[in-house]
């Protein structure tokens, strides 16, 4: 009976304080992908989104077998000239004739807070894509390890392994 008292504590400890935090750690060598709208204009923003949706699943096909960092970096430095032949399709596509330009390596992260999470500003090694000036919203996630992209993977994935904080809890409780 006292377990469960303490257990139960614990839980509303642990709902009353983090109700509605989520904790994503991003990996130290994780390679990141942004594309950033010319401005905040709803055409900019538009074809900001349309690109992003072209070429999403074009990159992660490229990457959806890679292992390590190392092949990672030499999959996109090898395959720039392909993303950016897939930019100008994009671009054509929307009947657009926006400048942009196309840099690997590390570049400028501003500070993101999303869904309870804040993602510290800082310079990290990734894929950016500037539609014009580059001084709108902007969409980025994690090339690898493929975090965000993961969607576009059509083969269920048996291999994951959802665990939550409180289950964890309850289960070192439960089984003592």
């Amino acid at each position: 009976m006292k377990k469960l008292v303490i257990v139960l504590a614990i839980i509303m400890i642990i709902i009353v304080n983090d109700y509605d935090s989520t904790t994503i750690i991003i990996p130290t060598e994780a390679i990141r992908v942004r594309v950033i709208a010319n401005s905040n204009d709803n055409k900019d923003i538009e074809e900001k989104e349309l690109l992003k949706e072209e070429i999403q699943p074009k990159i992660y096909n490229l990457l959806k077998d890679v292992t390590s960092i190392e092949e990672a970096r030499n999959i996109i430095k090898s395959n720039l000239s392909n993303i950016d032949v897939e930019v100008k399709k994009s671009l054509k596509k929307q009947n657009s004739n926006q400048k942009y330009e196309i840099n690997y390596g590390l570049n400028y992260f501003p500070e993101k807070n999303f869904k309870g999470v804040t993602y510290e500003e800082g310079y990290y090694e990734s894929l950016v894509i500037t539609l014009g000036e580059g001084k709108g919203d902007n969409w980025w996630c994690v090339l690898f390890p493929p975090l965000c992209m993961l969607e576009f993977d059509e083969v269920e994935r048996s291999d994951i392994e959802y665990k939550t904080f409180v289950g964890e809890i309850l289960d070192r409780y439960m089984n003592n």
